[in-house]
């Protein structure tokens, strides 16, 4: 095609050519024009075209086509952060955790304060981005996470566990629904009543119970009757506390009766309900002949919470089997009496080394602060255990010598260590917040769950206006 001009264009090209001003001019104008209608940059206050589209694609839900956007930027583009956030949340969304990750390092360099209105979010997706994983322990651990926070919008998710293959997620599943305050009408809950596994059904029972489900009453009433063992205690045990008050002596007998487990399942079920009468149930049984049992029954007293458990746990730190010794330690601890440190300092020499830990951890809920330098040697041992249970006790102080102890675990060159100091960090200070953004992306499954679940909690106990370094 051959373009003609008339008089005015040629008289304004003959202009242009003999005035260079007039052309840098014109040039100039053509730049900034180029720019302003650039789709991946705005003036200030006006939103790109690109990051108008993607906002009215997120709010559609179509985030695979907000991706589709963030994928086709151009090399040399550069994308505002309002575009930035919606694709990070969309790849969120999407399970796509690794490509939110290396969004969400973009946006924030090293030195600014963490976006806990972005990473509350990730930190919820690493872990239910992992609840159909092929391999069952990252389920479990997806679940169990799950069941520690409890939280009403998981309640689709958590409603899939039940139907989980495996035995553990089902149950963890069931555990979760009811810390998350969905028990009172789940009907996938009651369902599992007649899960074909007791441990599931007991979990199921368990968070019915606690919910007060009235109508599950006489399930509950036909399972006490007919099952034997563990469930029939777990049944009475949610009976309980819907209201029928003679079945404390139902679970009061069975700690007495011949079979092990279900003397443990009586126990664990009095240690929770905590009424007054049951302590010397609990006392009596650090004598038991099983140590399983003996161990059980020195948790419990920790669960209890009473000074009148402080006889009966002298006597089980110095049980014959570690076992028992290690949780006899740890419940010493989580009864807060002072007084018991110089029995928990002669644990510390403890020829078993999970003992001293225990130790460690119970002196640390005291307040003594030299056992930060016991647990802080165990955090150095060669054996990965005890490094781990070094970071189990670290997990109980907010110190700053425990936080420096658990970062450097954090990056241990075996996972049991590493797993156990990301879920130590849940209660520190919020300073552990980096290194738990750092966590999500370890190369093994279980400790970016746990890191997730820690930086979750620490950023849930944030107030809404609060950010974190």
């Amino acid at each position: 095609m051959v373009t003609r001009f008339d008089a005015a264009d040629r008289r304004l090209i003959r202009n242009l050519v003999s005035n260079p001003t007039t052309i840098a001019r014109v040039i100039g104008a053509l730049i900034l024009t180029l720019i302003t209608i650039s789709p991946f940059t705005a003036s200030a206050g006006t939103p790109s075209s690109v990051e108008s589209k993607a906002a009215a694609l997120f709010k559609a839900g179509d985030y695979p086509e907000v991706t589709a956007l963030y994928r086709g930027l151009p090399p040399d583009a550069t994308p505002s952060k309002a575009f930035l956030r919606l694709s990070l949340l969309s790849y969120v969304r999407l399970g796509r955790t690794d490509e939110a990750l290396s969004i969400y390092a973009k946006l924030n360099q090293p030195g600014q304060p963490h976006d806990a209105s972005l990473l509350r979010p990730l930190a919820l997706g690493v872990i239910t981005s992992h609840v159909r994983d092929r391999k069952e322990h990252v389920r479990i651990a997806a679940y169990s996470a799950l069941a520690e926070l409890g939280l009403p919008e998981t309640a689709a998710i958590l409603e899939d566990g039940l139907l989980d293959s495996s035995v553990v997620v089902r149950a963890r599943a069931a555990e979760a629904i009811g810390k998350a305050g969905l028990a009172a009408k789940s009907g996938a809950l009651r369902r599992a009543l007649r899960d074909e596994m007791p441990t599931v059904r007991i979990a199921a029972m368990t968070a019915l119970g606690e919910a007060q489900a009235a109508d599950v009453q006489q399930r509950l009433l036909d399972i006490a009757r007919t099952e034997d063992g563990p469930e029939s205690i777990f049944a009475y045990a949610a009976l309980f506390r819907l209201g029928r008050s003679e079945k404390l002596d139902d679970i009061t007998s069975a700690a007495t009766l011949p079979d092990a487990e279900t003397r443990m399942a009586a126990l664990g079920a009095l240690g929770r309900l905590k009424r007054p009468a049951s302590l010397a149930v609990l006392a009596q049984a650090v004598y038991d002949p099983d140590p399983s049992v003996r161990a059980f029954a020195a948790g419990a007293l920790g669960e209890f919470g009473s000074p009148g458990g402080v006889a009966p746990l002298t006597h089980a730190i110095g049980d014959e089997m570690a076992m028992v010794r290690g949780v006899a330690a740890t419940s010493l601890g989580k009864l807060g009496i002072k007084e018991n440190r110089p029995l928990l300092l002669a644990l510390t020499r403890d020829p078993n080394l999970h003992v001293r830990a225990s130790a460690a951890e119970g002196l640390i809920r005291l307040g003594d602060p030299s056992a930060l330098t016991l647990a802080t040697e165990l955090a150095r041992h060669s054996d990965p255990s005890i490094r781990g249970a070094a970071a189990q006790a670290l997990s109980a102080s907010a110190d700053k010598e425990a936080l420096a102890v658990l970062q450097t675990l954090v990056q241990d060159r075996q996972p049991l260590p590493r797993l156990m100091a990301a879920k130590g960090l849940r209660k520190s200070s919020d300073s552990a917040i980096p290194i738990l953004v750092k966590g999500l992306q370890d190369s093994d499954e279980a400790v970016r769950i746990a890191s997730a679940n820690s930086l979750f909690q620490q950023l849930t106990r944030l107030s809404p206006s609060k950010r974190s370094r």
